[in-house]
């Protein structure tokens, strides 16, 4: 099954949920695969509801510190308030949907990462993916939050971008295409149109590429490694052209297995 996985960020979230183009964009997404799965996480959103609620927002190495009163936050706006938006918008525009986290089924346990941080953790697969195939084979488009649970029950907030992998590794996508404020990987203030491992080890080993793009781009190199066919970094105003194998169709960076 050709899968494609959206990862939206926080910032591309909010836009997508109130611009009325995006329908018939996800619509050309699945002109071109026979699945489309959309990942999101939650921005500021949280940090903006713990002030609010009077929780002390805090990070480590910009790992955001999950107490359980911060847990119940990441859960009732990631998995909740976020998601249902998503799922409203999508069928409010023709787009059958169900939302979703790393909890149903028991498709993912998180273990935990650091004590430091509290309820977060890293994502493993613990249930067969079979019911989200058959989800795409009946044309749903699945939305997952990132928020899990641990091996006795707590829940667990989990990066999305960890967990879009995570997911995209289970089910095997062709394609991964993460959505953001920035318009692809800059070399020299360039953005690079393709990529590939080699190219991405050289320029972080030579300093061209620095700070969070590091993660990412490391993320995209086990993804590739792990059976990913090809994989997008941009913004959503470079998410305006045609999905397909011709690269120079969509503005923004592709990571892919072969020479750049």
């Amino acid at each position: 099954m050709k899968i494609a996985l959206l990862k939206l960020s926080g910032k591309a979230l909010e836009k997508f949920s109130t611009d009325g183009t995006w329908a018939g964009r996800i619509n050309d997404l699945r002109k071109t695969y026979s699945g489309v799965i959309i990942v999101h996480g939650a921005g500021t959103t949280i940090s903006d509801w713990s002030e609010k609620l009077e929780c002390k927002v805090d990070f480590v190495n910009g790992q955001r510190v999950t107490t359980e009163a911060i847990m119940d936050v990441v859960a009732a706006v990631q998995a909740g308030l976020l998601n249902h938006k998503l799922i409203a918008y999508l069928e409010t525009n023709g787009i059958e949907s169900l939302g979703l986290s790393g909890i149903d089924r028991g498709l993912f346990i998180a273990d935990y990462l650091n004590p430091e941080l509290g309820f977060v953790g890293y994502p493993r697969a613990a249930g067969s993916p079979e019911w989200v195939y058959k989800l795409l084979q009946d044309g749903v488009v699945p939305v997952f939050s990132s928020v899990c649970r641990d091996a006795d029950g707590n829940l667990m907030n989990v990066n999305a971008d960890v967990f879009a992998e995570r997911l995209a590794e289970l089910l095997k996508a062709e394609t991964v295409l993460f959505l953001s404020d920035v318009t692809g990987v800059k070399i020299n203030g360039e953005v690079q149109t393709k990529m590939n491992e080699e190219i991405i080890n050289s320029g972080i080993t030579n300093g061209d590429i620095t700070g969070g793009m590091i993660p990412k781009l490391e993320s995209c190199i086990k993804l590739l490694n792990s059976g990913v066919n090809k994989i997008w970094i941009g913004s959503e105003s470079a998410f305006s052209g045609d999905i397909s194998d011709s690269y120079n169709n969509l503005f923004g960076t592709w990571i892919v297995n072969e020479r750049a």
